[in-house]
C-alpha cells in the first residue's frame, strides 16, 4: 500500500508540473502559477538522488522568485521559498555550506507571517525553522550523513559505544523527519489545493496526496 501510494503522489505532482508548465507557456507572468510549480517540484524532489534532488530545488526556487518579482507580497510564495530553502539545506552534508540556507528559509518564514499573521502553517513553519540548524548539526556530528545526506562518511562517527549511538541517531533521525516530513507534507497540501482550485475539474481530481 506505501508503495502505491508513493506512486499515486508521484504521479499527481510529476502531473501538476507538466500543467504548470504549460500554463507558464501561455502565461508567464500567472505568479499562482509559478508558485503551484514550485511546489510540485519540491514534492518530486524528494524522489530523486541527492544530486538531482538539489537541482530540482534550485530549480523551484527560481521560480519562486519569479512568482515574487510579479508579486513581492505574496505570502504563499515566502513560504514556500523557505520550505525551498530548509529542504536544500538538509540535503547539504557540510555544516557552514547549510547554514546561509537555514537563515534565508527563517528570513522568508518570517516575511510569510508578516504578511499573513494568522496563518498556523507559517507560523509553525517559522517555529521549527529555528531548530533545523541544530538538528542538522546534530545529523552530521552522529556521522548520519552518508545515509541521510548523501554525503561521504563522517569523521566525528563515534566508535566508543555503537549501541549507545544507535540510540541517539534513530533519535536524530526520527526528529529530523518529523521536522522535515511536516514541512514537505504541507507543501504538498498546499500545491494540491491550488491544482484543485484553479486547474482541474473538481470531477476528475484525485485524491490528496497522503
Amino acid at each position: 500500500m506505501e508503495s502505491s501510494s508513493e506512486l499515486d503522489r508521484l504521479l499527481f505532482f510529476e502531473q501538476a508540473r507538466k500543467i504548470s508548465e504549460a500554463t507558464y507557456a501561455s502565461n508567464p507572468l500567472d505568479a499562482d502559477n509559478l508558485t503551484r510549480w514550485a511546489g510540485a517540484l519540491l514534492e518530486l524532489s524528494q524522489f530523486q538522488s541527492v544530486p538531482d534532488s538539489q537541482k530540482m530545488i534550485q530549480d523551484a526556487i527560481s521560480k519562486l522568485e519569479e512568482a515574487l518579482s510579479i508579486n513581492p507580497k505574496k505570502h504563499d510564495a515566502l513560504w514556500c521559498l523557505g520550505n525551498a530553502q530548509t529542504s536544500f539545506a538538509f540535503l547539504t552534508s557540510k555544516e557552514d555550506e547549510a547554514r546561509p540556507y537555514f537563515e534565508k528559509a527563517a528570513q522568508y518564514f518570517q516575511q510569510a507571517v508578516d504578511e499573513d499573521p494568522s496563518n498556523e502553517i507559517y507560523l509553525k513553519s517559522l517555529e521549527i525553522s529555528a531548530k533545523a540548524p541544530e538538528l542538522h548539526q546534530e545529523i552530521i556530528k552522529q556521522g548520519l550523513g552518508q545515509q541521510m545526506l548523501g554525503a561521504g562518511p563522517s569523521s566525528s562517527t563515534s566508535t566508543s559505544s555503537s549501541a549507545k549511538t544507535a540510540t541517539k541517531n534513530k533519535k536524530s533521525s526520527d526528529l529530523k523527519y518529523d521536522i522535515f516530513g511536516w514541512v514537505i507534507l504541507a507543501v504538498g497540501i498546499v500545491a494540491w489545493v491550488g491544482f484543485a482550485k484553479s486547474q482541474m475539474p473538481p470531477s476528475q481530481l484525485p485524491p490528496p496526496p497522503r
